[in-house]
């Protein structure tokens, strides 16, 4: 269950500890709670500031195979309401990791105004997160919210492997992960960042976040504000950083959609590396520079100043001036627009299909769009379920040569061209078939499957700068040769912009680019 690397890395982790912490197991019997313990004896046994007696348990942990994590605060047991359900191996491994060093006193990886606006949250906020061990982004999600109970006594966060709780998965009708629940009520589903984390709580609890703390220290004015950090963002605030401006740079997560990307072999000069791998490598090359990095923050609202600057408003209550903003913000998957879309998502429609795929095991499913996005999920799910379908739109697909060779040699795999997409339809909060018209006989069809994973591009992250910023007809915004926007002062870059081709070469070039007309404007000025 778990290798001598992995128990020679905890120990290795442990050094950073200033203080113990105990995991506390819950009661009763389990046919897998032998090998919990196991598990967590042997993790206790690489440093003596892990503690763990099997045979102290706790009544009101959820279930045999649960354990909490206990700090060590003025030699007083402090709960830290971080609750693991199974045994947390695969991509949760991390999470349970994470979790020891952080209530063993480690720092937080959360920007400081983040940390200010959780402690605020006033009503008991209990999370329950259903994950698989082997989806990607659940870790992020699980990470995320442990870290809120630790920061807030009102606020637990309990892990849950789906794979052990099937009776709890099927009576809440989850069908992709993460799905979190809140206060016993479904909350989010699939990939979710700390900052979208936050602003849904803010929705949901206005009154939670009415407080804005007026003693915070602002930041001063900054000469170039970034906001985004995927690889047209990370490009401009390295140049800018370079020329010795005052650099800030405001993201919900380093990478952005390189995070989500599996292999990437297009990378001038890297022959072959993955998004997580890509994007490490943009934040390490960030810190090489002196650049003021707020993390998991999203921009809220940019006004203008009398002094013909800019102020950013963040959703964490903080604000700041600027003399010149690049925005970076990138794209996120599009829609379908269709019946059934928005209604089944984690009950069988997805847009991650690492995550997702392994829920419809043997099952039929539907891939729409053609492109490389959504071949690539179709090769991916086709040695996962028993059978795919893909669905595109125009006459022909749209996706590299290479890939839809590869589709050929899959015996599993069919491919519809000129469907149009009318309806997804469900029975009991679970996806039972797919409604599409034959463009060319104007027939409408259904298909028999039991998830529809879409992929037909991406739509810009434009929403914040609606009316602030002249926008094309498809929500990018426009940009001249020197990425300027038609404001004084604000450049743009990467996939959020009018630039064809969304690429990471082009991007991490648009960003540079934009970085350098900054600075020749601040020059001028």
């Amino acid at each position: 269950m778990i290798d001598q690397g992995l128990l020679d890395a905890v120990k290795s982790y442990s050094e950073n500890m200033t203080r113990p912490i105990t995991f506390v197991l819950g009661s009763g019997e389990h046919s897998k709670r032998a090998e919990l313990i196991d598990f967590l004896t042997k993790i206790a046994g690489t440093t003596d500031k892990i503690n763990f007696d099997a045979t102290a348990t706790d009544d009101s942990l959820p279930s045999p195979i649960s354990f909490k994590v206990v700090s060590h605060i003025d030699n007083a047991l402090t709960d830290t309401g971080i609750v693991f359900s199974g045994i947390p191996g695969g991509h949760e491994f991390t999470s349970l990791i994470l979790a020891i060093l952080q209530a063993g006193g480690h720092t937080l990886k959360l920007d400081e105004g983040i940390q200010k606006l959780i402690k605020r949250f006033n009503k008991p906020l209990q999370f329950q997160t259903y994950v698989s061990l082997s989806c990607h982004s659940c870790p992020d999600v699980v990470q995320a919210l442990n870290q809120f109970a630790l920061l807030n006594d009102d606020i637990s966060n309990e892990m849950i492997d789906g794979a052990l709780f099937q009776e709890q998965v099927e009576a809440n009708n989850i069908q992709g992960v993460p799905a979190v629940f809140l206060n016993g009520k479904p909350f989010a589903n699939g990939k979710i960042d700390t900052a979208k984390l936050i602003e849904k709580l803010q929705e949901q609890f206005p009154d939670l976040l009415s407080e804005v703390d007026e003693d915070a220290e602002q930041l001063e004015q900054q000469d170039v504000t970034i906001i985004g950090a995927g690889p047209a963002g990370v490009a401009a605030a390295i140049y800018t950083a370079r020329k010795g401006l005052k650099v800030t740079m405001v993201a919900d997560r380093i990478g952005g959609q390189v995070k989500d990307t599996q292999d990437i072999e297009n990378l001038i000069s890297v022959p072959l590396t993955t998004g997580s791998e890509l994007s490490a490598n943009f934040e390490k090359h960030l810190h090489e520079y002196d650049i003021t990095l707020k993390e998991h923050v999203s921009v809220k609202e940019i006004s203008e100043t009398e002094e013909e600057n800019y102020r950013i408003h963040l959703n964490t209550g903080e604000t700041f001036e600027t003399r010149s903003i690049i925005l970076a913000t990138g794209a996120q998957w599009r829609k379908l627009g269709v019946p059934g879309e928005d209604e089944n998502v984690g009950q069988g429609v997805a847009y991650c299909a690492h995550c997702d795929g392994p829920f419809f095991k043997g099952k039929d499913i539907a891939v729409v769009g053609g492109g490389n996005s959504g071949i690539e999920a179709a090769l991916d799910l086709a040695g996962i379920v028993k059978h795919v379908t893909v669905l595109e739109f125009a006459d022909d697909l749209k996706a590299d040569q290479v890939l839809i060779n590869k589709t050929k040699e899959r015996s599993n795999i069919d491919i519809i061209t000129s469907a149009a997409t009318q309806e997804i339809k469900a029975n009991d909060g679970k996806v039972t078939s797919l409604v599409y018209q034959d463009r060319n006989s104007s027939e409408t069809k259904e298909l028999d499957i039991s998830a529809v994973f879409v992929q037909i591009g991406l739509v810009p992250n434009t929403e914040f700068v609606k009316g602030f910023v002249d926008l094309n007809r498809f929500g990018e915004i426009e940009i001249d040769e020197r990425c300027r926007t038609d404001r004084k002062g604000i450049f743009a870059c990467g996939d959020v912009t009018t630039v064809p081709f969304k690429q990471i070469n082009i991007a991490m070039g648009e960003g540079s680019k934009a970085a350098l007309s900054a600075f020749e404007y601040l020059v001028m000025q």
